[in-house]
């Protein structure tokens, strides 16, 4: 029969399309498998990490009956999205939390190192408030891959300070997050003893900003002190997106 067929009327209509082969799900991967297909790209993986991540609600696996995790396509790319947050932006879990919640997907990440992006202030902001969750030592490492002798390296000289508690040292969110960054810069030959001039370079700015909103944190007023701490979350936003800037343009020179 032709590719069309005559009806009781003797008019031609169209023959129905052959049915569609209906699409295969795309199989679920394990948690070993999962870090089998991400270990190229981040070297540093491993099931505790993504365990870890779990454990802070920044992924959801299902399980079986017996217990194992199985990561859907979408739960693959999340996690790839995270990781490459944490290694790209050095951004704390919190903030993460907080860009995945906004929507943040996988391709904006890949893209991010294409020009500057117009929500990188947003993406500096940051709390000044409180210490976070602490975590012991070997946790940063398994962590963050660093390597025990330069996170000693890096308390010798001031740039991290851990807090003892009951024998134990502990390290909060943003003290893990810079032996991640400082972690990265090893690769590159930097040790602690470089990292000097940017312990100068982030206390020159912390006294400048108390100079400048010193009185209203001092103030008895809770009301004035919270906005207070507010002003000092937003210029330390600005002044991190105008250092960002004014290194942009100097490597440019350097690169010609």
């Amino acid at each position: 029969m032709s590719a069309t067929e005559a009806d009781t009327t003797g008019i031609d209509v169209p023959a129905e399309p052959p049915p569609q082969p209906v699409r295969e799900r795309q199989k679920a991967l394990t948690i070993g498998a999962v870090c089998k297909q991400l270990e190229r790209e981040f070297p540093d993986i491993s099931i505790s990490k993504i365990r870890y991540l779990e454990d802070q609600k920044l992924l959801a696996p299902r399980r079986t009956q017996g217990g194992y995790r199985l990561y859907t396509p979408a739960d693959l790319a999340r996690l790839r999205t995270i990781l490459r947050l944490q290694r790209d932006e050095f951004l704390p879990l919190r903030v993460i939390r907080q860009e995945l919640a906004a929507g943040r997907a996988d391709a904006e990440v890949s893209s991010a190192g294409k020009g500057p992006d117009p929500r990188a202030l947003r993406r500096a902001s940051v709390a000044v408030t409180g210490h976070g969750a602490l975590y012991r030592l070997s946790d940063v490492i398994d962590e963050t891959g660093a390597d025990p002798k330069l996170v000693k390296e890096l308390e010798d000289y001031g740039v991290i300070k851990g807090r003892v508690r009951e024998g134990d040292v502990y390290y909060d969110d943003t003290e893990r997050e810079i032996v991640r960054a400082v972690t990265e810069l090893a690769r590159f030959g930097v040790g602690g003893r470089n990292l000097r001039v940017f312990r100068t370079s982030a206390d020159r700015e912390a006294a400048l900003l108390e100079q400048i909103l010193a009185p209203a944190l001092r103030s008895r007023n809770p009301e004035r002190r919270k906005e207070a701490v507010e002003a000092l979350e937003n210029l330390a936003a600005i002044a991190s997106h105008l250092k960002y800037l004014l290194l942009v343009r100097d490597l440019r020179n350097i690169a010609g």
